[in-house]
């Protein structure tokens, strides 16, 4: 039998409908019929044994998908991909037809973190790019591979500039923000002094800061009296 077919028939025969259901509440965009109900370890599993066959480009080359999990499946092949290049073409060809926060915060390539060189001017064209969860996608790279040692204000800048109306591109802003406010407070405070950010994504950073563990409560105290 062919990938698809053997995916499928994976899939289902792993189904839960509560957890569809629960699933599609989380994700409310889509329709209950996109939703088989597999829960992630399953999925990553069967996603390590789809990498070991000959035909894994039978299933990753027939867009878009049907199922939400075919796109979960989809995000874990991509991660686990060795080869930079290879990764990136699998990523600029899926990113396209992302068309969920959840499928795209599985999107976490673990080559990304020996290119990051190469990565600086595919997040500028993601950022570009006008789709909802590309540009998302762009936003969470830079937080992933580009706070701590390797943070740069021009970096933060990127993600500051974005104007967007979009909720799923400002909740992964003000993600952003909050986190590099617990790994670069001092440098990344003046964003929240200055107001550089809309109001609505200026005030949940702070109250994504305020809920981190890794943000001490002086700064969290501080943080609360700049809310807009």
């Amino acid at each position: 039998m062919s990938i698809l077919t053997d995916t499928e028939e994976a899939l289902f025969s792993l189904r839960s409908e509560e957890y569809a259901e629960f699933q599609q509440k989380l994700t409310p965009n889509h329709g209950r019929e996109h939703f088989i109900g597999v829960r992630t370890p399953e999925l990553k599993r069967l996603a390590k044994d789809m990498r070991k066959r000959s035909d894994t480009d039978g299933f990753l080359s027939v867009l878009p998908h049907r199922y939400f999990e075919e796109d979960q499946l989809h995000s874990f092949i991509i991660s686990e991909e060795k080869d930079f290049q290879q990764c990136v073409a699998l990523l600029e060809a899926f990113l396209p037809y992302v068309d969920n926060w959840a499928t795209c915060d599985q999107l976490n390539p673990k080559v990304f973190a020996k290119h990051r060189d190469e990565l600086i001017p595919l997040v500028d064209k993601w950022l570009a790019s006008g789709l909802t969860y590309t540009v998302r996608f762009a936003a969470g790279t830079l937080m992933r591979y580009f706070l701590g040692e390797y943070f740069r204000t021009e970096y933060a800048d990127r993600v500051a500039d974005i104007s967007s109306e979009e909720y799923y591109i400002n909740m992964m802003r003000a993600w952003y923000f909050a986190t590099a406010l617990a790994k670069n407070y001092d440098e990344v405070l003046p964003y929240i002094e200055q107001k550089r950010l809309d109001p609505w994504t200026h005030n949940k950073t702070i109250q994504k800061a305020a809920e981190s563990f890794r943000v001490t409560d002086e700064h969290k105290k501080y943080l609360r009296s700049l809310k807009v």
